[in-house]
């Protein structure tokens, strides 16, 4: 795929390094040219001074042959314009923007731009490391209303499947950690000694999920 990325800072380069070493085409964008001295010597990709709404820039650095449009630039006006422009003038269908306003994000997010909530971000890896094991989820979505988490499970419910337990507390399992490797959940799936599920739930209803995963499933209770 041809990827064009608009901001050359840490984020950006580090992305075009990525995507480049995945055998992906890269141009990557800047209105500072001495942003680009955080590339490799080896980048093949294209580098492009300007920035990331100019319609000039942005065909030059192939935004029409485009799969993908990534804005990380340090400014939010900047990010959004510019993935709303890549999208609704050029028809790139799969942008996203780095927004470090958790409360525009929400709102961009609405508009059906996809964004990476920085601040929210970054606050929640660190919550992740700080707090009891579960305590925070791996994942929200930006309205906060869906999280992604791991929960803990008593060893009571081992061998049961999978399919049973959602049902019982009314929760999507989206994957279990076993031994490190990531299982896809069937309906044959059961519950072994060592599993971390990972269950994606509204945020609303995981003191009632930890709850029931808590207890022994004869002790649970709705």
């Amino acid at each position: 795929m041809h990827i064009v990325i608009m901001g050359c800072g840490r984020v950006g380069s580090t992305l075009a390094h990525i995507l480049e070493d995945n055998g992906h085409s890269i141009a990557i964008i800047d209105r500072d040219p001495q942003a680009f001295r955080r590339l490799r010597a080896g980048f093949r990709g294209r580098r492009v001074t300007g920035v990331g709404f100019d319609r000039d820039v942005l065909t030059e650095a192939g935004i029409e042959s485009a799969s993908a449009y990534v804005a990380v630039s340090s400014g939010d006006n900047s990010n959004i314009i510019s993935a709303r422009v890549a999208r609704e003038t050029f028809g790139v269908d799969n942008v996203v923007a780095r927004i470090y306003d958790p409360r525009r994000a929400e709102v961009y997010q609405r508009l059906g731009i996809p964004t990476v909530a920085t601040v929210r971000w970054t606050a929640d890896q660190i919550l992740r490391r700080i707090l009891p094991e579960g305590a925070e989820p791996l994942w929200r979505d930006p309205t906060g209303t869906v999280v992604l988490a791991e929960v803990t499970v008593n060893p009571s419910w081992i061998g049961t499947r999978v399919v049973d337990l959602e049902e019982r507390t009314r929760a999507r399992a989206a994957f279990i950690n076993r031994m490190g490797e990531a299982v896809v959940i069937t309906g044959t799936t059961v519950v072994q000694e060592g599993d971390v599920l990972h269950v994606i739930a509204g945020e609303r209803d995981m003191d009632r999920i930890n709850k029931v995963l808590a207890a022994a499933p004869e002790e649970d209770e709705d």
